[in-house]
């Protein structure tokens, strides 16, 4: 048996090469032990084979965004732990692959009330913070709210224009029928959490609330519980 080393310090000899360049090869996802990708230059091996994938790059690794399909009845932070590898959806189409690295520093962006599901943003990348974040006025949400309960007459006029919240009057928004029981609002600043007590303002309950696109970016064929990457040509 050999003393076991920091797999970064073997796989400098490996290759070789510096102990840093050794370090973002790992942090890469580019070496396995015993055929186990290992992604901790602090790891320690002794006789285990380690080998560097062929194809192995040191290019930085970019910050990414993630979109996940939030499950309702979940709180933003317990919705956060579903990213993990095993929830990417399979058709994730990006090309990225992954690495432990994009689940760390990820910034939650226009949360979701814990009742509501759908389209939730978690990012790495500063300028996506920073639009969604200085910008989230100005991006328009679409959700779709199942309800209950008898509208009152102008209801629907009043939800796109004339309520009002904390004595303030609400921005003009878009409101429409999608069949009897199920609202679709297309919002600009205004928080999804208000869309209930609007509902209730004009004699509805809201059982369920939905949130399918973010400015540009629909949620699409998503699956429950399940995210993926945001794409290179793909924008809010």
């Amino acid at each position: 048996m050999s003393e076991p080393v920091r797999l970064a310090k073997r796989v400098a000899a490996l290759l070789p090469c510096s102990r840093r360049e050794a370090e973002l090869y790992i942090e890469g996802g580019w070496v396995r032990v015993d055929g186990k990708v290992v992604e901790e230059p602090q790891f320690r091996v002794a006789d285990q084979r380690v080998e560097v994938d062929p194809g192995a790059t040191l290019a930085a690794l970019e910050p990414v965004t993630l979109l996940l399909h939030k499950p309702a009845d979940m709180p933003g932070e317990q919705a956060q732990r579903l990213l993990v590898p095993a929830a990417r959806a399979p058709d994730d189409h990006s090309g990225i692959r992954t690495v432990k690295r994009h689940f760390a520093q990820l910034a939650p962006l226009l949360a979701l009330p814990a009742p509501a599901s759908g389209l939730a943003v978690f990012s790495q990348d500063r300028r996506i913070v920073r639009k969604l974040t200085e910008d989230a006025l100005s991006i328009e949400q679409e959700l779709i709210a199942q309800v209950s309960g008898q509208i009152r007459p102008d209801g629907l006029a009043l939800l796109g224009h004339g309520l009002v919240y904390e004595g303030q009057p609400l921005p003009p928004i878009k409101v429409s029928w999608q069949n009897e029981t199920r609202l679709r609002f297309a919002l600009k600043g205004i928080p999804p959490a208000l869309i209930p007590g609007m509902c209730e303002q004009v004699g509805l309950r809201v059982l369920a609330l939905k949130r399918i696109r973010i400015g540009r970016l629909a949620m699409a064929g998503l699956p429950p519980g399940q995210w993926r990457y945001l794409q290179a040509g793909e924008r809010f």
